[in-house]
């Protein structure tokens, strides 16, 4: 098996492999990192990559495991690189800050240490955005992460670069984290999958606050279902730092007999909120013409109206992510001169939440539990509701954000990602599965499927269902410089 075909696998395909001794773990990360060296200077995917010979020698030690009979598990000699807004102890934990260029950890996430257990190599960290905030991942630290279909556009965020990574086979699956879309958003516009869990599905530790820090959940990414749904097995369950996480096991091994039967299923399209968010022009058609694959397959697809106050709920999102974002930005400003090398977007953030009380923060909350509420109402209607990903096709590598969207001002730097707070904000798993492409056939768009509480197996199910319905579109693969591979 050439380079090419092995970085081509599946993660699931390239585990069998390994395990069956098809092919050595060496042998995986000599492709990989060939792959890297051709193609991560023209996306910037990936940073702070290993020094090669220290990741061979980890190859070579998960070979000798191997050869005494002993894996690790799933992922088992299987390259991977931690987003750079999580742990992985040795290597810096920046969010592309850089007042964090030197902040190396010394300990990994939860996350991470479970990918570790189950046998992955960490080989470096993926590019996003300054402290992850905008769906557009550049900084002032490594640089703009460029949209593997079109480098001239934005790759999303702020697991851009794991979305990257994956599209342009630098990775074999990826994770991320996802507070206002940051696996969803960069999965749409890569064409590949990305789930953000429920709510504690995966602990986030070490967190400075185990309760009330919970909009931003960690999770998977991947080019097909069946990674995704392992991957996440991997990251999710109980742990006892983090006492609102979930206890509750994860069915997420896919196998084909396990599929939902889209002849039951009820899916609720929200579409744009009946006019309420500015959409660009072809995102809702892209949206429809998946929803028609899977009213082909037996779904019955109904338009449905949100029935709540849109508004309300981005007021009271603002409060909640101007607290929790302030306070991740508090502490580096107690450094000397530390505003010059904070982006704007960030200090906007700490410097409203100055001026928020406890009353703001409390009543913000009860609109968050109404809101919640009405949700579970409307799955006692439909199993899935349905959104659009995104509501811009990717924009200009160069802009920081879009100022206008179908015509209407942008108030605020994040408010053309206002479609992804619904499940943030209720604390549901959503997942993004693409559904289409631009005119121009460059530019990827994804369908946001949302679930009910703690549904994220019958999710998975639903996309794992979907999957085998667009092949044309999981086939396309992005052109690559030449060379490549």
């Amino acid at each position: 098996m050439n380079a090419a075909d092995l970085t081509d696998l599946s993660a699931d395909a390239l585990s069998r492999a390994i395990h069956a001794r098809e092919i050595s773990c060496r042998e995986v990360m000599q492709a990989y990192l060939a792959r890297i060296h051709r193609l991560n200077p023209r996306f910037n995917a990936i940073v702070n990559l290993a020094a090669e010979d220290v990741l061979l020698r980890e190859a070579d030690e998960r070979d000798a495991e191997l050869a005494r009979g002993r894996s690790r598990g799933w992922l088992h000699g299987i390259p991977q690189a931690i987003k750079d807004a999580a742990d992985a102890a040795g290597f810096p934990t920046t969010f592309g800050c850089t007042l964090l260029e030197d902040a190396v950890a010394t300990e990994d996430a939860v996350m991470t240490a479970r990918m570790k257990a189950a046998g992955c190599i960490v080989i470096g960290k993926t590019n996003v955005p300054e402290f992850g905030l905008g769906s557009h991942t550049f900084n002032s630290l490594f640089g703009a992460t460029r949209n593997a279909w079109d480098p001239a556009v934005s790759a999303g965020g702020s697991s851009g670069g794991a979305a990257v990574a994956l599209a342009q086979r630098l990775l074999p699956v990826a994770d991320g984290s996802d507070f206002m879309g940051s696996l969803r958003n960069p999965a749409a516009w890569n064409n590949v999958f990305g789930l953000r869990p429920s709510q504690g599905r995966v602990p986030p530790w070490p967190a400075a606050d185990i309760w009330v820090s919970q909009l931003s959940t960690q999770g998977p990414m991947a080019r097909t279902v069946r990674d995704l749904a392992r991957l996440l097995a991997i990251q999710a369950g109980y742990d006892p730092r983090v006492p609102l996480s979930i206890a509750r096991g994860l069915e997420a091994v896919l196998d084909e007999g396990e599929r939902s039967a889209l002849g039951n299923l009820r899916i609720g399209w929200l579409g744009d909120l009946d006019g309420y968010l500015a959409v660009e022009d072809g995102l809702l058609a892209a949206c429809e013409q998946a929803l028609r694959r899977f009213a082909v397959a037996g779904a019955a697809v109904e338009a449905a109206a949100l029935g709540f106050d849109a508004r309300a709920v981005w007021n009271a999102w603002l409060v909640w992510r101007r607290a929790l974002v302030g306070l991740r930005v508090a502490p580096l400003l107690a450094r000397p001169g530390a505003r010059e090398h904070i982006k704007p977007e960030a200090l906007w953030e700490h410097d409203q939440a100055l001026g928020l009380g406890v009353m703001d923060f409390m009543k913000a909350a009860e609109v968050r539990t109404a809101f919640h509420t009405h949700l579970l109402r409307m799955f006692e209607r439909f199993d899935v509701l349905a959104l659009p990903v995104t509501q811009v096709w990717p924009f200009p590598v160069g802009e920081r954000w879009p100022e206008r969207v179908a015509g209407r001002v942008m108030d605020t730097y994040h408010r053309w990602m206002e479609v992804t707070i619904y499940a943030t904000f209720a604390g549901l798993p959503a997942i993004s599965v693409p559904a289409g492409f631009h005119a121009n056939g460059r530019w990827p768009a994804g369908l946001q499927l949302i679930g009910g509480p703690q549904g994220d197996a019958e999710l998975l199910r639903v996309a794992a269902a979907y999957e085998a319905l667009v092949p044309d579109l999981l086939a396309r693969r992005p052109t690559a410089p030449a060379g490549a591979g």
